[in-house]
């Protein structure tokens, strides 16, 4: 049966309509395919999958179901793959670029390795790029540009190289480019000013060179610019300041040049983080930039930036403001000082309180002074506070305690004075206190520690403390760090104090403490440090201090008595420091203890080192004063011959051409010290024969030309073994036309006295041990200033007064024997007998040196030999007591002699210098070796 044309019309297109379904659907089935093949590809590339992502990729659900896949609705096509921060491990598959559909490929925070797949490119639909955060090498290829729809691309913190693709300039519709951390080179390319959506650039931490593109200020919607730390250089586009959209502006670690513009702070309304640090900007900071109310970051430092800083008071929303390094301040007192190591002087303004949002503040090693304003407690964000190493004074404010969230306090190295305020016990955040180094008094209050504050970190040393240690202590569970050193603090150690379980390092030195070490602390298992010297303890050694894991265990100067262990920290004795205790015994050989006696009835004998001490000090001036006696009474019945230089006669008239060529020209190289009235070179004479010390006066220095008339007149005719012999006297004028004096000496390479008893390491002796002096060979030097204070005083013609004796002017030759040096202060007496009264040969006030001079000078009592004798009773001190009579440890009105005389009748050991100690324990050490091998 036939069909009638119109029905074999309709037959046929349904016939033709079915067939072209059936291929519709078979071709969606192929490109689904496709995209799963693609996925499983991906997958097995993967080699390490700790979360286990990849195990719901198998054939038991939809790959559309897999975790991390998105397919779209309507060709069930993978439109975005998820897989940020899963650990997984493995290079990038190249069938990624299968997945045509992608728009999102998100990666991050992964350990993908080996290159971008350059088959990424064929993505044309792909919007988001996250690649960021893996361990990915390799170059960014160039035809990843071929993604014409990418918004965002981030590889940012791997370790790609290359150079940036040029092309990518043709991706108009980019918005976020982020490179950081990379390892990129070349610049950047020009035309990425063209990229007008462009509202991310990132490449920090990379080695890009080059100038920055005057086309960036073309960029309107961009908010954020970060180039910091790369190799850029020239001056900043004018435009880009003018880019109001700006929030994020960091350029820091570059080697950019120029100055910023004074209206930036309008120009940028906008900004919130600013970083122009490590660079080369000159130039003013702009009053302006407090007009950037939204600033909460600036960095600045490390510049040449000069001039005021200007008022922050309006920044409400400031957290962060270093300008580090620069030549900041006016030096006047309303200097900002925002700073650190910039020398700023002044006081902190009161209005520092309106910067409410303040979270860190760093003003240490300047010179700022006066109080610490109570307005600085107000702005209650704050953390992080240090202004240690200035000059401020007053009390600590109680404000102080207003900081609920501070976490670091560091107010040491100052002149900070009264006690600690018991507000800080509400900082219950503070986990480091640093008060040490001010002049901080009275009694640790237990209101201060027994509070909620649970420092790690606590150091109140060389203050003025006094009273016990409070048992609270105990409640800072988490303390790693005390140091309590250098107070006046007394009574015993707190039982409480062994439940600082966590405690590192603890220091108690020089304090009046006593009794024993407590036996909890043998909970102290973690300590690496213990130094409990010159103090009073007394009783045994705790034996479970060899258990612990000790670095240094300083016991020194105490009443520690019996046997002392032999393992752990006791078994290396130059981590270990256990003199001056008389009573120990035992211990390794190194120490060189004598053998315990196990009698019942122990006899308690001083040590050979402690009697050695104790005589020299009962027997020394007695010693001294006899020697002298014996050495003058030989001198009477032997006068000593004049001694004289065959090739240098006295006051021979040199010239000043011979003293320039021997001083190399008076060079800095040569410079060996500063007197009062010139200074002293070393130098060569009469054709390299003789090495001098060549003393110019400065004749610019009052005083200077009568000084240099009084010496001449004081040496003209003495003579003795323990004087500085004078060999030239030169009077003559300069190449400029000036008057010049000068001293010739001979030269002693030793140096002087003083740079032996206070020995500071030089900068080519850094691996050397300081010089020390024997006590054999104090006493000698002793001696010898005294024959030559002799020799002044009765056997010269007419009494010379030196005036001016003290360590600095004993200088020492080869055999370090003592000679008296610098006559400028000298003067004549023409009768002592009548009460020693002084007849000046010239007009020159009596100055000498604070500390060494006698008290009735400074009152306007006349020169006499007195005086010398005074200040050499005043050298002796200082020679077996190892301190200066300016020592810091010396105010108000004590003085080195009432120091002495305090100590003499039960704590001479404490005052007598500890290089005593060493030598006789270094002899032991040595005898000891010697009878061993």
């Amino acid at each position: 049966m036939g069909l009638s044309p119109p029905s074999s019309f309709y037959m046929h297109a349904f016939i033709l309509l079915w067939c072209f379904c059936l291929f519709l659907t078979s071709v969606t089935s192929g490109n689904n395919v496709t995209d799963q093949l693609a996925l499983l590809e991906f997958k097995a590339k993967i080699t390490h999958d700790p979360f286990g992502i990849m195990s719901s990729w198998n054939d038991s659900i939809h790959f559309c179901q897999w975790q991390g896949v998105t397919c779209g609705r309507r060709h069930q096509r993978v439109t975005v793959l998820n897989l940020q921060s899963q650990k997984l491990v493995g290079p990038i598959s190249p069938f990624v670029g299968n997945l045509s559909f992608l728009r999102n490929l998100t990666l991050q925070n992964n350990n993908f390795h080996s290159e971008i797949p350059p088959e990424i490119g064929c993505l044309r639909k792909l919007q988001v790029l996250r690649l960021d955060n893996n361990t990915i090498s390799g170059i960014i290829h160039s035809n990843l540009s071929s993604c014409t729809n990418l918004i965002e691309f981030n590889v940012g913190f791997n370790y790609l190289v290359g150079e940036i693709p040029a092309k990518f300039a043709t991706l108009s519709k980019l918005q976020i480019f982020a490179i950081p951390k990379n390892n990129l080179t070349g610049s950047i390319p020009l035309s990425f000013g063209n990229l007008s959506f462009l509202k991310g650039f990132s490449a920090t931490y990379n080695h890009l060179g080059g100038i920055i593109p005057h086309s960036f200020g073309q960029l309107t919607k961009l908010t954020l610019f970060a180039v910091g730390s790369n190799r850029l250089f020239g001056t900043i586009p004018p435009s880009i300041y003018n880019l109001s959209s700006l929030t994020q502006f960091d350029i820091g670690d570059n080697q950019i040049q120029g100055r910023l513009p004074s209206n930036i702070g309008i120009t940028l309304p906008k900004i919130e983080f600013f970083s122009i640090s490590r660079n080369q900007f000159t130039g003013f900071i702009p009053v302006s930039i407090s007009n950037a109310s939204n600033l909460n970051t600036i960095y600045l430092g490390i510049n040449q930036l000069t001039g005021k800083v200007p008022s922050l008071e309006k920044l409400y929303k400031m957290r962060r403001f270093l300008i580090t390094l620069n030549f900041l301040g006016n030096e006047e007192a309303n200097d900002l000082s925002f700073l650190y190591n910039n020398q700023i002087f002044g006081y902190i303004p009161a209005g520092i309180g309106n910067l409410i949002n303040l979270e860190r503040l760093e003003m240490w090693n300047n010179k700022l002074s006066g109080n610490i304003p109570f307005e600085i407690g107000k702005p209650h964000k704050l953390q992080f506070l240090d202004l240690s190493q200035n000059n401020f004074s007053g009390n600590i404010p109680s404000s102080l305690g207003n900081f609920t969230n501070l976490i670091e306090l560091y107010l040491q190295e100052n002149n900070l004075q009264g006690n600690i305020p018991s507000s800080l016990g509400q900082c219950q955040n503070l986990i480091y206190l640093f008060l040490d180094h001010n002049i901080l008094s009275g009694s640790i209050s237990p209101q201060v520690i027994g509070l909620s504050f649970s420092p790690i970190s606590l150091d109140i040393s060389a203050n003025q403390f006094t009273g016990t240690l409070p048992m609270e202590v105990g409640n800072f569970k988490n303390l790693g760090y005390l140091d309590i050193s250098e107070n006046m603090l007394s009574g015993k150690i707190p039982m409480s104090l062994g439940s600082c379980v966590k405690l590192e390092f603890l220091a108690m030195r020089r304090n009046f403490f006593q009794g024993t070490i407590p036996s909890s602390f043998e909970s102290l298992r973690g300590l690496k440090q213990l130094d409990l010297s010159s103090n009073n303890f007394s009783g045994e050694i705790p034996k479970f201090l060899e258990l612990f894991d000790l670095q240094l265990l300083n016991l020194s100067n105490n009443h520690f008595e019996g046997e002392v262990p032999t393992k752990g920290i006791f078994k290396n004795t130059s981590a270990t420091s256990l003199n001056g205790n008389g009573e120990l015994c035992g211990g390794i050989p190194k120490f060189q203890l004598p053998k315990c006696k196990y009698n019942k009835s122990k006899k308690k004998k001083l040590t050979l080192i402690v009697k050695l001490i104790i005589s020299i000090l009962s027997g020394l001036f007695g010693v001294t004063l006899i020697l002298s006696l014996l050495l003058l009474c030989s001198l009477r019945k032997k006068r000593k011959k004049n001694t004289s230089i065959d090739s240098i006669n006295f006051l021979l008239n040199v010239s000043y051409q011979s003293l320039l060529n021997a001083t190399n020209g008076f060079s800095s190289a040569n410079l060996i010290g500063k007197g009062s009235f010139g200074s002293v070179y070393k130098g060569i004479l009469d054709q390299g024969r003789h090495m001098v010390a060549v003393k110019v006066l400065n004749l610019s220095h009052r005083g200077a030309s009568k000084s240099f008339m009084a010496e001449c007149e004081a040496l003209r005719n003495i003579r003795h073994r323990n004087l500085v012999k004078v060999l030239i006297a030169c009077s003559s004028i300069d190449y400029q036309g000036h008057d010049f004096k000068a001293l010739v000496y001979e030269f002693l390479r030793n140096g002087n006295l003083d740079e032996w008893l206070h020995p500071t390491p030089r900068t080519n002796e850094a691996t050397e041990e300081p010089r020390k002096l024997s006590i054999l060979q104090r006493l000698n030097i002793a001696i010898d200033v005294a024959s030559a204070l002799d020799y002044l005083h009765h056997h010269c013609e007419t009494p010379i007064v030196h005036c001016d004796l003290k360590p600095s002017n004993v200088l020492l030759d080869d055999d370090l024997i003592g000679h008296v040096s610098d006559f400028g202060l000298a003067r004549f007496l023409q009768d002592v007998s009548q009460d020693c009264s002084a007849n000046q040969s010239s007009s020159i006030g009596v100055r000498g040196t604070i500390g060494y001079t006698p008290p009735e000078y400074g009152m306007g009592n006349e020169v006499s030999l007195y005086g010398d004798t005074y200040s050499y009773g005043i050298l002796l001190l200082e020679m077996f007591i190892g301190k200066r009579p300016t020592d810091s440890i010396f105010q108000d009105n004590s003085n080195l002699h009432d120091f002495v005389k305090a100590a003499l009748s039960e704590r001479k050991i404490h005052i007598i210098d500890p290089n005593f100690l060493w030598e006789r324990i270094s002899k032991r050490k040595d005898e000891h070796q010697y009878c061993c091998s």
